[in-house]
């Protein structure tokens, strides 16, 4: 299939960089298929997780680790358990988890420099994910955001799989933390967050959260981010947030005029639908979710995602990494 213009300035990011990039799913098909043209188009070090069979299946280029016979086991799992003791984490079933259970083993390898980054979730659940980075990656507040390459641009989708129910507080640290990443991907940081409602034009609860975290998020972006081209408003329609005639009815007042390319979903049910809409009717490229305020790269897999969603979303973690 052809890419868009956004993912192949990745990849070719990412051939430059040459950073190492665990996959554990390394018993799913369509990871093996991905990692495959990974090796060949030279896009990442890439590292499968799997038995003899999976390496047969790998051939050549692509590093297959057997977690339960790798030379590496005893040290990992001593790290393990040095990070989770006080959890009660016991030697022995740090050494039991890291053989059974390929993301934890995964995020060893990046916790330790053996790898650089990772990306799971093609077989497992973003809970399966997220779990073990933040037990051995760790990091501050995590959310998550989808690239959509739509025709010929690119949009941040935030957050549409990790954070539940986000309060003001927790909506306005996802519209900057996306409105970041936006920039660190060459994408205008202007953000919006979406409602129902546009500029009073409804008056409830779920309206006034969107308000609340909008004005949040200005302030932190002024204290924070003084310098930073960001702009940033809400509470918007989608319509009024993407298309500059119905800005111009709708909120004039709007220093976005319908341009935004970074959209905040008030909550996860409207997030994973919408970009799901998107991709599924809307013939989008979805690459994603990237997780954001981890201290290291680990992204997560749609369980319905292809090979070539697999290849983009490690380029994109090879660029992450610094």
């Amino acid at each position: 299939m052809s890419r868009s213009a956004f993912i192949t300035d990745i990849i070719e990011k990412a051939k430059a960089n040459q950073r190492t990039i665990v996959l554990p799913e390394g018993t799913d098909e369509r990871i093996i298929e991905a990692a495959k043209t990974i090796a060949v188009e030279g896009i990442a070090k890439v590292v499968i997780l799997g038995d003899d069979a999976v390496a047969e299946q790998a051939g050549k280029g692509v590093t297959v680790i057997n977690p339960k016979t790798s030379e590496k086991l005893d040290t990992y799992a001593a790290a393990f358990y040095e990070l989770r003791k006080h959890k009660g984490l016991t030697l022995e079933k740090a050494k039991e988890t890291l053989q059974n259970e390929v993301n934890y083993f995964g995020m060893m390898m990046v916790q330790t420099g053996d790898a650089d980054g990772l990306v799971s979730g093609a077989a497992h659940s973003t809970a399966d994910t997220v779990r073990p980075a933040l037990q051995i990656i760790k990091g501050s507040f995590v959310s998550s955001v989808f690239f959509m390459c739509v025709q010929d641009s690119t949009y941040v989708f935030s957050d549409c799989a990790l954070v539940e129910n986000p309060d003001a507080d927790q909506l306005a640290q996802i519209a900057v933390s996306s409105s970041l990443t936006a920039l660190s991907f060459g994408i205008p940081a202007n953000t919006a967050l979406l409602s129902y409602s546009t500029k009073g034009s409804a008056s409830s609860p779920l309206v006034k959260k969107v308000i609340d975290a909008t004005t949040k998020a200005k302030e932190m972006l002024a204290t924070d981010h003084p310098d930073a081209p960001i702009r940033i408003d809400g509470e918007l329609q989608l319509d009024a947030a993407i298309i500059p005639k119905v800005a111009a009815s709708k909120a004039p007042e709007s220093d976005l005029k319908g341009t935004a390319r970074v959209i905040i979903f008030p909550d996860l049910n409207a997030g994973n639908i919408g970009y799901k809409l998107v991709q599924r009717l809307g013939g989008a490229e979805a690459y994603g979710p990237m997780l954001q305020g981890l201290n290291k790269p680990v992204n997560d897999l749609s369980r319905g995602c292809s090979a070539e969603d697999i290849i983009g979303l490690t380029a994109i973690t090879a660029v992450q990494v610094p």
